[in-house]
């Protein structure tokens, strides 16, 4: 499923060509994805002016002009790629870990967008149907279901060590299963806990609890958590900016995902740890794969 750093990334890469766009048409070639479109949907989004594209957490946010707010999620496939109107192969930004779709059979949502005299068309696909797409009053977005407890990001200075041990205190759950809540931190999922673990030498079966004082303070492992939690995901966001402007460049395409990880999908490989000399394990945690170096993780 699409992480923070990659629906950032997929943000970015539609933001030249759908803010400021009015919608001319919008095609929906289903009733539904996951859930049914919301009641006349593409009624309400003809005609407007999309303001702005945000994020919040794994969710798409396109600001309308008249206050509403289409939230995104990309399920477990889905993808946008943008086209000018005459060209049949298109661009998709995000290139995903796991490959995305160009199956027209896919393509659900297509926006016909007017920039000036250029058109273009922003094509959502999604063979698997995992995601959806909801329309909120943007001044009530903070109380969307998903949103409304949702932790702090991990990109903010409100992800701090402190507030981490207030959320890990007296907690037996495993480290990994702890860091998954998007209570706890929003936006943070399986691919970059499994990083920000290893590069915190922390097992992912570790008690949570185990990482704050009787005091209820944080202890040094946590405070070095917390960094390398934020390290982790600025580094996948500054990667996807970088492979976002290389590909713009060449091919057209938004870059993302293009360096190896140290640990996810990496069972049997030697451990990337200077003088470590474990091996990674694969393990299965709450119905997920969890991946990691006993070795060197405790």
């Amino acid at each position: 499923m699409p992480e923070l750093p990659e629906v950032e990334t997929v943000r970015r890469g539609l933001a030249p060509a759908m803010e400021g766009a009015r919608v001319r048409k919008l095609r929906l070639g289903r009733p539904d994805l996951r859930f049914p479109f919301p009641e006349d949907f593409a009624e309400l989004i003809e005609g407007k002016t999309i303001v702005s594209l945000g994020r919040r957490a794994k969710y798409l946010l396109i600001e309308l002009e008249d206050g509403l707010t289409i939230v995104s999620h990309l399920g477990m496939s889905g993808s946008f790629r943008v086209e000018a109107e005459a060209d049949a192969e298109g661009s998709v930004p995000g290139v995903f870990h796991h490959p995305r779709s160009k199956d027209g059979k896919h393509d659900h949502v297509v926006f016909h967008l007017d920039r000036g005299v250029e058109r273009v068309s922003v094509i959502y696909n999604d063979p698997r149907r995992f995601g959806f797409m909801h329309l909120v009053e943007r001044n009530k977005l903070d109380l969307y279901p998903a949103f409304a407890e949702l932790g702090p990001e991990p990109t903010g200075n409100t992800l701090s060590a402190d507030y981490l041990a207030s959320r890990f205190d007296g907690k037996s759950q495993p480290l990994k299963s702890t860091l998954l809540d998007q209570k706890v931190i929003a936006g943070l999922g399986n691919i970059y806990v499994c990083e920000a673990l290893w590069r915190a030498h922390l097992s992912p079966l570790r008690a949570a609890g185990t990482l704050v004082t009787k005091a209820g303070k944080p202890k040094a492992q946590l405070v070095d958590l917390t960094e390398k939690i934020r390290d982790v995901i600025a580094d996948a966001i500054a990667a996807g900016g970088s492979s976002l402007r290389d590909h713009i460049q060449t091919d057209g395409t938004l870059g993302y995902f293009q360096h190896s990880f140290s640990v996810y999908d990496q069972e049997g490989q030697p451990c990337r740890t200077p003088g470590c000399g474990g091996t990674v394990e694969r393990i299965v945690q709450a119905g997920r794969s969890t991946f990691y170096c006993a070795a060197c993780q405790k």
